[in-house]
């Protein structure tokens, strides 16, 4: 097959996948091939799932695709060929990227070496599960890490285990932006509390953490108190939300104060107006910090792994509601932000230079050396093939026979499946959302 560039002519734009699997993910995978691959034409690839975004979701995200659909596994790994990708971003959770890894490693396993360079990473603040996220992503040919913190855990991973750790690369979170905080004083003082789908989980945590902020609109009438949700009641985003603000908002005693409101939108024009961003470990404090916007994250609930809140230990943004409440304006420690590459002092652009480098060089190659993930039936004879399994795969990689559902269908088999999948993701997140806490709350009896 001929070259895709000659000496006399300038390369022709990348063409990249992104295999998302949520809405989350989606955002952080398209703008990162917007940022690793500028001038490309990206491809968006739904993942189907429980947490398949809406096109509500979509349209919040705010990220256009030359193309945009739903897809299997099976189906993805039929479409990721050299011939039509010259790229595929891997933004899903970390047993999806290992599963597809292995799946890409079984349909290219040839002797001519051509297949897309693989590139994955993390959405956001990795708090948890260091070691199982990171050795579920080894073997993509770039790792992507957000900051000069993360580079350095990262490495020490994979070689504390001897795997390959030069598939690090240091950047940044890819929707860090927007116009520098200046307090304006041509509309109210603006309080936004940033809420996550699943820190905390239960429901008196999340009910106290309304109130406080109900409490802190009554308390400062002049200011403007908005609950920045993530997704609608019956939709999914990266997490599982048992109990939705929404829903808390309309059993609190007295309900919300008139200065106090709940919201959607992209989170970017939200910090538009925002003079607090208050959280309890959300990444929208990673973006408040990036501008310079006060950030609190709150202690009330203790400084805990299982919230996330102890990665800011030593930002100088750990407060109370208490604290917020007599007027604490959070100041982040320089140093510590710096670290976490959200300083916006004019280096955040030149933060992408060595992923596009690596990136580029890599597409540019004839071949690509085979994929080769720390997980093999060697290393991991007990965890693999479950993992794999999951994804409609055998231990080798190859789709199993259920792969053969996902041939092309009639219109009419298109139709009935997607009903069909409707109703069993409304069952699903009747089942998370309304059943299972009333079963919590039995045994809890």
């Amino acid at each position: 097959m001929p070259s895709r560039t000659t000496s006399d002519s300038p390369p022709p734009p990348l063409r990249v996948a992104v295999l998302a699997d949520s809405d989350t993910r989606w955002k952080w995978g398209a703008l990162t091939a917007q940022r690793i691959t500028p001038g490309a034409s990206v491809d968006g690839l739904l993942l189907r799932g429980r947490a398949t975004p809406t096109a509500r979701q979509l349209g919040e995200v705010g990220v256009r695709a030359a193309t945009l659909r739903e897809v299997t596994a099976a189906e993805f790994l039929r479409a990721a060929d050299r011939d039509t990708y010259d790229v595929v971003v891997l933004s899903c959770v970390g047993g999806t990227v290992q599963a597809m890894l292995h799946g890409l490693a079984h349909r290219h396993g040839g002797a001519d070496g051509r297949r897309p360079v693989t590139v994955t990473g993390y959405v956001g603040v990795v708090y948890e599960k260091l070691a199982d996220g990171l050795l579920l992503r080894h073997g993509a040919d770039v790792v992507l890490a957000n900051s000069a913190y993360d580079a350095e855990r990262f490495r020490a991973v994979y070689e504390g285990v001897g795997a390959d750790a030069g598939s690090v690369v240091e950047c940044a979170l890819p929707f860090l932006g927007g116009a520098p905080y200046e307090k304006s004083e041509e509309r109210p003082h603006t309080v936004v509390f940033a809420v996550q789908p699943s820190v905390p989980a239960g429901r008196a945590d999340r009910e106290y953490l309304l109130r406080r902020a109900a409490g802190h609109a009554r308390r400062h009438p002049d200011r403007e108190v908005l609950v920045k949700l993530r997704s609608k009641p019956g939709e999914h985003t990266t997490h599982i939300e048992e109990q939705p603000y929404q829903r808390l908002a309309a059993r609190l005693p007295g309900g919300l104060p008139d200065n106090c409101r709940l919201v959607y939108g992209h989170m970017g024009e939200v910090l538009d107006r925002t003079d607090l961003l208050v959280t309890v470990s959300s990444t929208a404090a990673l973006e408040a910090l990036h501008r310079g916007i006060p950030t609190a994250i709150l202690t009330d609930l203790g400084i805990r792994e299982a919230l996330g809140n102890h990665h800011f230990l030593g930002s100088g943004c750990l407060a109370s509601w208490d604290q917020l409440d007599e007027g604490l304006l959070p100041e982040a420690d320089p140093e510590w932000t710096a670290r976490q590459g959200v300083v916006a002092d004019g280096s955040y652009e030149a933060a992408f230079d060595a992923a596009r480098d690596r990136v580029a060089e890599l597409a540019a190659r004839a071949t690509l050396p085979p994929i080769t993930p720390y997980y093999t039936l060697a290393t991991a004879p007990g965890y693999l093939p479950g993992v794999l399994a999951r994804h409609g795969l055998d231990p080798s990689g190859a789709p199993g026979p259920d792969a053969a559902a996902d041939r092309p269908a009639s219109g009419l088999r298109r139709a009935v499946r997607a009903a069909v999948r409707d109703a069993a993701r409304g069952a699903y997140r009747h089942g998370v959302q309304r059943v299972a806490p009333v079963i919590r709350r039995m045994g809890e009896l």
